[in-house]
């Protein structure tokens, strides 16, 4: 997909590959089945109001739910759309076996993707076991899932304890960083990115690890840096959605303009 970096300096370019490693995110606290299908549509690159028709954009890489959403999402995507669930969302403090089970119903509901909180605030605390026993348990629960595990990066105050966690978790079987759940303040940060792409560029399976910035993502220009990011550390074979996700709710809109479909979804509605 991505053979060159015109995506640098070109904006329409830079747009089509942030669609492609897109996941397209509904996580409101009042989401509802409604929502979940009109996701799926934008998802397929249904413009607002033209479910039905051909769709007027490529599709993203995944859509991302919460686990009672899974089956609903799956049955309504073609099978070239991953499913995403999160777990332990959104303060990374829920017991093991209550993720574990939330696992096992994204499994069960036909996801593909498990997206989980870091117990961030034990791991500050110094309760590195604790925090290492529940990532370990999930990557055992997810067996044959993606794991991409969110560090909620905003949250820390320190660089070093930050690494330490992605190393930690690198260690125990990850596939993808992740900086945020988008439900703090601080969101996603160059800074923070380059803590995770740093460890992930370090570690002996750097060629298959994968990383997402999520949090705060909102325009097509917002993308070029962290996509630059991927570059430097990890290199262009990383700029494909195996191993580069953006997590995002409102960027959607804004690759739609970028590609020449403004009016269509300012007007319409699904």
């Amino acid at each position: 997909m991505n053979t060159s970096t015109d995506w640098a300096t070109n904006d329409q370019a830079l747009a089509r590959l942030a669609l492609a490693c897109l996941d397209l995110t509904e996580l409101g606290d009042t989401c509802s089945a409604a929502d979940v299908a009109a996701l799926c549509a934008k998802a397929q690159g249904h413009l607002p109001g033209n479910a039905d028709k051909t769709p007027a954009l490529p599709q993203v890489a995944a859509v991302c739910v919460w686990p009672a959403f899974v089956a609903q999402a799956r049955a309504a995507l073609p099978n070239s759309i991953r499913v995403a669930a999160v777990v332990n969302f959104p303060s990374g403090d829920q017991p093991v076996d209550a993720v574990c089970a939330q696992v096992q119903q994204i499994r069960d509901g036909g996801g593909q993707e498990v997206d989980c909180v870091l117990p961030h605030r034990a791991w500050m605390a110094g309760e590195r076991e604790t925090t290492r026993a529940l990532v370990r348990a999930v990557r055992m629960a997810r067996e044959g899932l993606t794991l991409k595990l969110i560090l909620e990066s905003g949250a820390f105050t320190d660089d070093v304890l930050l690494r330490d966690a992605c190393d930690m978790a690198l260690v125990e079987g990850v596939d993808f960083l992740k900086t945020s759940t988008g439900k703090i303040a601080q969101g996603a940060s160059l800074s923070a990115a380059d803590v995770l792409l740093s460890a992930a560029a370090a570690h002996p399976a750097r060629d298959r690890l994968g990383f997402k910035p999520s949090g705060g993502i909102r325009t097509v220009a917002d993308v070029r840096a962290y996509a630059l990011a991927v570059q430097s550390h990890l290199g262009d074979a990383a700029l494909v959605p195996a191993r580069f996700r953006i997590g995002a709710s409102g960027l959607w809109t804004d690759i739609a303009r970028v590609l020449g479909q403004t009016a269509a979804v300012s007007n319409a509605t699904y």
